[in-house]
């Protein structure tokens, strides 16, 4: 009984790191997949380097995307930070 009572401490411990910093991290990276998956043709994105752009075609690992009227590029899917809504271009 007393063993238990040196650990009880140590799995607080760990209980607390759990749902503070751990849950937390796999729901957003949860989130983020499935907003990787739900990239579709016409949708504008903002890379993990900070430029804006809109899809032209979505394929397996990357992207192919257009910057501006003349320049268009492929980009990884591990660099789109994020999908921007409808209402909140920049």
């Amino acid at each position: 009984m007393e063993q238990l009572g040196s650990f009880l401490p140590l799995i607080i411990l760990f209980a607390i790191f759990y749902f503070l910093i751990i849950r937390p991290q796999q729901k957003a990276q949860k989130t983020h997949k499935e907003m990787l998956e739900s990239l579709a043709k016409g949708d504008k994105i903002i890379t993990s380097g900070g430029l804006i752009a809109v899809i032209v075609k979505p394929e397996e690992d990357f992207i192919k995307i257009k910057l501006n009227d003349d320049t268009f590029v492929k980009l990884d899917r591990a660099y789109v930070s994020k999908k921007v809504e409808v209402g909140n271009e920049a």
